[in-house]
């Protein structure tokens, strides 16, 4: 996925419904869509053509319709809207953003042991 490629909150919602389950229908995603967020089905179906304009999705033609695919990882998304939050809010820094974390005393037990055995799989990687 490019990476000046962003998703808005609305995109995000159209792949959600897809990462949890391909390839769909435009119908099934409006459908879930709708029990997600209350939108009308013609918003759902005008979201999904906008986004394959954009190159967001993928389709293949299906016995009756054609069905969706997202055109990238989940994983993908995040590690992009990451980076674009930790520029945005803290100059880059995830040394910054973990420190106003910790100062703010927001951290449980477990997020700081995740922290922990994250920085430690990162040692290994690059020492190993």
């Amino acid at each position: 996925m490019d990476d000046k490629l962003r998703l808005t909150n609305t995109e995000w919602e159209v792949c959600e419904c897809l990462w949890e389950r391909a390839p769909l229908t435009i119908t099934q995603i409006a459908r879930r869509l709708t029990e997600r967020t209350g939108w009308t089905k013609s918003t759902g179906e005008t979201l999904v053509r906008r986004m394959e304009e954009k190159g967001l999705l993928r389709w293949e033609q299906g016995p009756r319709a054609k069905l969706y695919y997202p055109k990238f990882k989940r994983e993908e998304a995040a590690l992009r809207e990451t980076r674009g939050f930790l520029r945005k809010v803290f100059g880059g820094s995830v040394g910054l953003m973990v420190s106003a974390m910790a100062e703010s005393e927001d951290l449980s037990q477990e997020e700081i042991d995740e922290l922990y055995a994250a920085l430690k799989k990162l040692e290994e990687k690059r020492h190993g």
